[in-house]
């Protein structure tokens, strides 16, 4: 008679444990991926990001039509109630538009009625509102591109994954590098206009620079003639959005170094018997894997005991059977009986 064998579970000796990888969890972080896999996921992702992006643009272009064309209506009909340097009618309305909902404010053009006045009221906070919740996505997905051609080019000699990972950890730093360079752009593009369409020397030309893409606008420097009112419209928003946009990544990268120092802090220093009375949730006397993992996801921060309580509460309603572990039973069992 043969001797029985030894559960796989049994505590009888140091055991090489398996971690396995759900099927819906991420591709990412596991492991080494064949190549026509990692390809074909990439691909995949690529498509879905187009779609959305797609969608994106097709909101950005809606609403900011809209904003313009009510507003250009709105003040070309008021054209007479504006004071101040003019030049056409339409333009003057669409420039006027596009210095109010970014608030700069050169002075230049201003509302000079009641009714100009509370029109002016009702678009600034119409527009700040654009820029904040759609043009700032629009502004994310063109440097998000900027950045992948940017990786594309450091590490061409490198490998499909090589290059994942280090998109994955140095994500934020190649888009506040992508976006300053798309911002040297913008503003070398936008001196070199107004000195030789506005007639501005080269100081006076990127003070002005300065001056509107930082919002301040003090209005002793502007856009005074026709084309360069046609340039503005364009070049201001593109450029008041791409400093906003580094000064937020340069803010997340800032917050991601405190991140990656509180998490080396914690993952360096020694285990008390403290930190194991604590990290023994059943209270068994050992410390399992998953233990010490919620454990130490919920030092860094990762979750907190609230998070933990719905996780387990979701896993005690599958849990039919209540042996502890789940099944392909257990889970059209929960599921048949759900109303």
């Amino acid at each position: 008679m043969r001797p029985p064998l030894p559960k796989p579970n049994a505590r009888n000796g140091p055991q090489c444990r398996k971690y396995r990888r759900t099927r819906s969890a991420p591709l990412a972080n596991y492991g080494a991926l064949e190549p026509k896999c990692i390809a074909s996921s990439d691909s995949s992702v690529q498509e879905r990001s187009k779609s959305v992006m797609h969608l994106s643009f097709v909101k950005v272009a809606i609403f900011l039509t809209a904003y313009l064309g009510l507003g250009t209506l709105c003040f070309s009909l008021a054209g007479h109630q504006l004071k101040g340097e003019k030049t056409n009618v339409v333009l003057d309305a669409v420039y006027f538009c596009v210095v109010t909902m970014t608030t700069l404010g050169y002075g230049d053009l201003v509302p000079n009625s009641t009714l100009a006045k509370l029109m002016a009221c009702a678009f600034v906070f119409t527009g700040m509102a654009l820029v904040a919740l759609i043009l700032s996505k629009a502004a994310d997905y063109l440097v998000e591109r900027q950045e992948l051609l940017l990786i594309k080019a450091l590490h061409r000699h490198q490998k499909f994954d090589e290059v994942v990972k280090e998109v994955e950890t140095k994500s934020v730093r190649y888009k506040c590098v992508a976006v300053f360079i798309i911002l040297l752009v913008l503003m070398t593009c936008g001196t070199i206009f107004l000195a030789t369409v506005e007639k501005l020397d080269i100081v006076d030309a990127f003070y002005c620079v300065c001056c509107t893409i930082t919002s301040l606008g003090y209005g002793d420097k502007s856009f005074t003639t026709e084309g360069g009112r046609v340039f503005a419209v364009f070049w201001i928003l593109s450029s008041t959005t791409c400093l906003a946009q580094f000064f937020l990544y340069v803010a997340e990268l800032n917050t991601q170094h405190r991140q990656k120092a509180l998490l080396n802090l914690i993952l360096t220093r020694e285990i008390t018997k403290v930190d194991l009375e604590a990290a023994d949730l059943d209270d068994d006397g050992v410390v399992g894997a998953s233990e010490f993992v919620i454990y130490k996801l919920k030092e860094m921060g990762k979750i907190n005991q609230e998070d933990v309580r719905l996780v387990m509460k979701e896993f005690e309603a599958l849990d039919v059977d209540r042996d502890g572990s789940l099944s392909i039973s257990d889970v059209t069992l929960a599921q048949s009986s759900t109303p």
